[in-house]
């Protein structure tokens, strides 16, 4: 699909479905602020600066029916959101009273916007490039404090800045590797080079470090309990969550199925999953479960793995081996009563009691998120973090390569960095970015 025409005014309702206190409906394009006047009664709207508002009635452009009061907010180019003359209404929420201003703004001589219309205009415009258009998305999508705090971050480009000052100085090291090939005597000194290719390349390599961090932050973490039976895993769920979402009893194997319940630690959703208890059996129903709690604990993002502190040890080893060590944390549970055995590498923890919940909670947002400092930018974003890898891989074979064919990868690094930001990116790259956008944004 090719890109839609900049110049069409558009329109489309930019509020959520459903009903609601306020409705927003949404104008854009060559000739809005008419097409606009044609649905309005009140102060004339194609006189107004921008940044105003008025009170007035909203109209069917031919019968002139009241449809609404409502409040048209004028924006003016280039200082709008799309970079073009805008309006928009704020109506009542009502689902009836928006579709109805907004078939009267396409009888006006609006068409219906595409997803992501807004915001494409406003990037092909110059009033954003496509990183910050992606944060747009990002901020919309986010369903945490920690995605909010991000999706902020790239939209006031602090991304864009990182990525721009790496791009100058592969810019600027071209150039000048172009000038010790051309006139040996004006050049940068190869080892000079180098060290420049390395400070990117160090820049490059700590932006990757935190897309681990960064996908978590955006799409949330699976967190998988499991143990024996009775280890105290329904018990923990609920201490996790805050209320009594599994059945606890002191019967083992209650539990022969899963149960998630959502939560939040240090800004970061989470699933949390109870599972069936680890033993070996004959029963059908319950061997069934014990392998479907091992296959959620493959694909979890991170296992709490329990043991009963108050009972003689008896960790399954062949169920144990099966279990993604690299992504366990292991829990003594059960820790308000006198212990049976004591090993450091496992936390005490009591789902009852709340013993040791503080640094469980520490310690599932240190092994989630990583080394990810909180005050950076991460990167959530898959597109680049493709990116930023092609780049690393570019910069390491300019590294190895005689300084008459560093510039070839320099420039391919170059290119990856600014694909980035939107430049001289193919029109499907665009088209497959903002699909992903509600109409109206």
């Amino acid at each position: 699909m090719g890109l839609p025409s900049l110049n069409e005014p558009i329109a489309a309702i930019a509020t959520p479905p459903g009903k609601g206190a306020v409705g927003i409906v949404r104008l854009s394009g060559v000739g809005a602020l008419e097409i606009a006047q044609k649905v309005w009664r009140g102060r004339d709207l194609r006189g107004m600066e921008g940044g105003r508002f008025t009170l007035g009635l909203i109209l069917h452009p031919e019968s002139r029916e009241v449809l609404d009061e409502a409040l048209a907010l004028v924006f003016r180019a280039p200082s709008s959101y799309t970079g073009q003359d805008a309006v928009e209404f704020q109506t009542h929420g009502s689902p009836a009273v928006l579709r109805q201003v907004l078939q009267a703004l396409l009888r006006a001589g609006a068409r219906p916007a595409q997803p992501g219309e807004f915001t494409l205009r406003a990037y092909l415009n110059g009033r954003m490039d496509l990183a910050q258009a992606e944060s747009v998305l990002a901020l919309v999508e986010s369903e945490s404090d920690a995605a909010r705090r991000q999706a902020l971050r790239g939209l006031s480009k602090e991304l864009s800045a990182r990525i721009e000052g790496m791009a100058q100085e592969l810019l600027d090291l071209l150039a000048h590797i172009q000038a010790l090939l051309d006139y040996p005597e004006e050049g940068v000194e190869a080892h000079e080079a180098r060290k420049i290719l390395e400070h990117v390349l160090f820049e490059v390599e700590h932006l990757l470090a935190t897309a681990p961090a960064g996908r978590i932050a955006q799409k949330g973490a699976r967190l998988a309990l499991v143990g024996a039976p009775n280890a105290g895993k329904s018990s923990l769920l609920n201490a996790l969550v805050g209320y009594e979402r599994a059945i606890v009893t002191p019967i083992p194997g209650t539990t022969r199925d899963y149960l998630e319940a959502p939560l939040e630690i240090a800004g970061v959703p989470i699933v949390a999953i109870d599972t069936a208890g680890l033993r070996q059996t004959d029963d059908v129903v319950e061997r069934s479960g014990v392998e479907r709690a091992l296959n959620i604990a493959q694909e979890a993002d991170l296992v709490l793995y329990l043991a009963d502190q108050s009972q003689p040890r008896a960790d399954p080893p062949e169920l144990l081996a099966q279990l993604p060590q690299e992504r366990v944390i292991r829990l003594a549970t059960k820790a308000d009563l006198p212990p049976a055995w004591h090993d450091p590498a496992f936390l005490p923890v009591s789902g009852l009691t709340g013993t040791g919940m503080p640094a469980l909670l520490e310690a599932i947002h240190r092994r989630l998120l990583g080394e990810a400092p909180e005050g950076e930018i991460w990167i959530s974003n898959e597109r680049h973090a493709q990116a930023l890898t092609e780049a690393k891989e570019h910069l390491l074979d300019a590294l190895a390569a005689p300084e008459d064919l560093m510039g070839l990868s320099i420039q391919a690094a170059l290119e990856a960095l600014n694909h980035i930001l939107g430049k001289d990116v193919p029109e499907e790259v665009i088209d497959r970015v903002f699909r992903n956008f509600c109409v109206g944004k």
